[in-house]
């Protein structure tokens, strides 16, 4: 299978490269993280300037049509960089609300998404040890509307979003709901996730909401798919960026009078994560090219979950190890590849539990 970019992908991510490469250097990332939101705001309203916020959705919203693959291309290079933007979020939200939301709700946001002035996030995971597929936040009608009562973990750069999607239970089974990031009914609790980034916990009691597509359809299952596969990628960046780093860092270093690189337990080392970013790079397109023709979607997404989880926290563990104690240092750049490698190997359920959950994908299809 060919999993080259399509040309338009290769040229937005080009063009991202260069933007991240500009603002994400070590000096403007320090910066940042004195921020209270973490988040840069000039290189957010730059992407929107250069069309990249908007670039996945359709061209009747202000996009260019470029979907879940030119998302996952972006993705990887904002990795490469570990650019303290939250586009994974922003982007699946809008695309979910670009798939099954109302064309008022299209109207309403997708335009604003697209030029950077709206912000979404997304609301997947709880507390406890339901599945995000199964969230025990309820959902009741409200005549035309909905309320939610329940609560969401670490939600993603909420301060400063305009609306949240989040995932619920109704009597015909798991929906999709937007609510305002601060509207009636919404308490959030302000957290700090692994990689230094702010989060917040979301309690909703009795929040009013509208409904994203018809409860108990398929928009759950496709948008949890989809946030998987986006953060496969940036994961995969991430890895890709940490062995750039670990490469140039041993070709430089040199102990007993030999560069660090010539040491064949630091060639084996980095061997290893040459093998398991190839490996994760494979399982991120095969699961975009399965989602996109919906094609035992559910298996490749899961594999390449899988690899990020499993492989992508052996890079950037390995990597960190071979900079030895300079690479746990805050003021040298690699330890902030572990720490967002390390959140992003969590994020949605960690490898043992996509594992399980892939043996009973698989299990199911062989008993049908």
């Amino acid at each position: 299978m060919d999993f080259a970019l399509d040309e338009e992908w290769a040229t937005a991510a080009e063009l991202a490269r260069e933007i991240f490469a500009d603002h994400a250097t070590a000096e403007r990332l320090r910066a940042v993280e004195e921020r209270p939101d973490r988040i840069d705001e000039a290189l957010w309203a730059q992407l929107g300037r250069a069309g990249l916020l908007g670039s996945v959705l359709d061209e009747d919203v202000g996009g260019a049509g470029l979907g879940l693959g030119g998302l996952c291309a972006l993705l990887r290079e904002q990795g490469r960089a570990v650019a303290p933007v939250p586009l994974w979020p922003s982007a699946v939200a809008a695309l979910a609300v670009a798939g099954w939301g109302a064309d008022r709700q299209r109207a309403a946001l997708l335009p604003g998404v697209a030029d950077g002035s709206v912000r979404l996030t997304a609301a997947l995971e709880e507390f406890g040890p339901a599945p995000p597929a199964a969230p025990a936040c309820a959902a009741e009608e409200d005549g035309p509307r909905w309320r939610l009562t329940g609560e969401k973990a670490v939600v993603p750069a909420p301060f400063g979003a305009d609306r949240v999607l989040v995932s619920a239970m109704t009597g015909r089974g798991p929906g999709l709901f937007l609510v305002a990031a601060g509207g009636a009914g919404i308490g959030w609790q302000r957290c700090e996730t692994t990689d230094r980034d702010v989060a917040g916990h979301l309690r909703l009691d009795g929040a009013p909401a509208e409904a994203v597509g018809a409860p108990g359809g398929g928009a759950p299952a496709e948008v949890l798919r989809w946030a998987s596969v986006a953060l496969s990628a940036l994961q995969l960046g991430v890895a890709e960026g940490a062995l750039d780093r670990a490469a140039g860092y041993v070709r430089e270093r040199e102990q007993f009078g030999r560069p660090l690189g010539s040491l064949q337990a630091v060639q084996h080392q980095l061997a290893d994560c040459y093998v398991e970013v190839d490996a994760l790079r494979v399982a991120v397109w095969q699961a975009v090219s399965a989602v996109v023709a919906g094609e035992r979607a559910a298996e490749a997404v899961l594999v390449a979950k899988w690899w990020a989880g499993h492989g992508g926290l052996n890079v950037v563990h390995r990597v960190q190890h071979v900079h030895g104690g300079i690479g746990v240092d805050t003021d040298y750049p690699v330890h902030r590849y572990f720490l967002r490698g390390k959140q992003l190997a969590g994020t949605l359920g960690g490898p043992s539990a996509v594992l399980a959950e892939l043996g009973d994908v698989l299990v199911e299809g062989r008993a049908r």
